[in-house]
């Protein structure tokens, strides 16, 4: 039995706060609990690592969908794996990778539910090989509003299938999910590191190079200005063969055991640890820490992809404001878009400590999916930094303008036009929203927020 308890909740960015009545269940719970939805409808979540609202739903019910990949069932054979939607990356990681299986795609963090995965159809540094996540799920179950379960595919109702990948919670409740899994030898990277001196020489060291690694991705210093504007550490990597492992290594070549090194504390004095001179000075330092080049070195799973997590709550760094997360994409041949927003981000002094460019592949079918061809930055800044809102409003437009869109699972400003203008297939998808739900059971902040279920 379920028991609701009213909770105020925020994104990982810890701004905008909403109080909710929030409950976790079972998924054969979710027909009896439906009854009890109010006006301000539900919204499930998972981990609530969505940096602005997109997991919230003030006034309303928020369920959290108990589950764990220990009942995950992998097909060796076939290469896929089913699993609940309420396990997390970390959990699945922890069973697919000593068995020599990997996800198909994960984001800067392995603290995901599945069933989150799917709703942002997260992407990652494999985007311009392998395409985002929902590329690869080959089926789902979605709970329905009116207490049915309808199971979805490419072939079985495609329509409300691509709807529900990217479409952010908004057309049911993902159940479990099967998912096409990547093969691997070892559980480690093998990683080359590249000290880039400037913007332009990163466009083209990635142009020409990434096609040759599965993974690629580059922290920008925004701090930089001058011939030194948009310098760059890009890594790119592989999942290690066997016979690249040291014998140490080659011992128990499938170990897997991320942990987490320390956490922040609850309470950080203000302005936080993270402000503009602080930023500036790890800056410098990340860049002259790492090499002008090195070769094939081996690091953990954890350290390529997920380094952020083994610092719990980091965010707190940021103090009370907490921090407001910026990504858009704008398409091949406007790199010079791209120079002028980092121009911009370095002449206003919003310092961010975390920016990093990836190239992306083709797009999916999903009407909301944000991956597009092109180039994507994402960068976080101080949520109490003087003008934050009328910067990046004008980036929107510099983006807008170049074809480009923002990122619904990053998003804490964006306005109703900005995404019409970004996804010009929104129309499609409220269409399918209306038949799959046309009571407006599914609700949440940002879709409030952006109108997204508005005509």
């Amino acid at each position: 039995m379920f028991t609701v308890s009213r909770s105020s909740l925020t994104g990982w960015g810890r701004t905008n706060p909403s109080v909710a009545d929030v409950a976790d269940v079972l998924a054969g719970e979710l027909p009896s609990v439906l009854k009890e939805a109010g006006p301000r409808g539900v919204l499930v979540r998972g981990l609530g690592r969505s940096y602005g609202d997109a997991a919230q739903n003030g006034g309303g019910l928020v369920l959290r969908l108990l589950g764990s990949a220990t009942d995950a069932v992998l097909d060796r054979d076939a290469g896929t794996v089913r699993v609940g939607a309420g396990a997390s990356l970390d959990e699945l990681l922890r069973i697919l990778v000593p068995r020599g299986f990997f996800v198909p795609v994960t984001p800067g963090t392995r603290f995901v539910t599945i069933g989150g995965a799917i709703a942002s159809d997260i992407h990652g540094k494999n985007h311009h090989v392998e395409g985002s996540f929902g590329n690869h799920v080959v089926r789902l179950s979605l709970q329905r509003a009116d207490g049915s379960v309808a199971e979805l595919s490419r072939h079985d109702d495609p329509e409300l299938f691509w709807a529900t990948i990217g479409g952010m919670g908004l057309t049911g409740i993902v159940v479990d999910a099967t998912l096409r899994l990547l093969p691997i030898q070892s559980s480690r990277m093998a990683v080359d590191t590249h000290r880039i001196t400037d913007l332009e020489a990163l466009f083209a060291t990635m142009a020409e190079g990434d096609e040759h690694h599965r993974y690629s991705v580059a922290w920008i210093d925004l701090n930089a200005k001058g011939r030194q504007l948009g310098r760059s550490v890009l890594s790119r990597g592989d999942h290690a063969r066997a016979d690249q492992l040291p014998a140490s290594v080659a011992v128990h070549p499938l170990a897997y055991g991320p942990k987490q090194l320390v956490a922040v504390p609850p309470i950080v004095p203000r302005p936080g640890v993270l402000n503009h001179a602080s930023i500036a000075a790890f800056n410098e330092f990340w860049f002259r820490k790492a090499p002008r080049q090195r070769l094939g070195e081996l690091q953990t799973i954890s350290s390529f992809f997920h380094p952020l997590d083994m610092v719990g709550s980091w965010p707190r760094f940021y103090g009370r404001p907490g921090l407001v997360q910026y990504q858009f994409v704008v398409p091949f041949g406007q790199e010079g878009t791209m120079r002028r927003v980092v121009e911009r981000i370095s002449a206003s002094g919003a310092a961010s400590f975390l920016a990093v460019l990836k190239r992306f592949g083709a797009g999916n079918d999903a009407p909301l999916s944000f991956p597009q061809p092109g180039w994507t930055l994402a960068l976080d800044m101080p949520g109490g930094t003087t003008g934050l809102g009328e910067l990046l409003h004008g980036l929107d437009t510099l983006v807008l303008d170049a074809g480009g869109r923002n990122y619904f699972a990053k998003d804490a400003h964006t306005v109703p036009e900005t995404i019409r203008r970004g996804y010009p297939r929104l129309a499609e998808w409220q269409a399918v929203r209306r038949r799959a739900d046309p009571l407006g059971m599914w609700q949440s902040d940002l879709g409030r927020r952006l109108r997204l279920a508005d005509d």
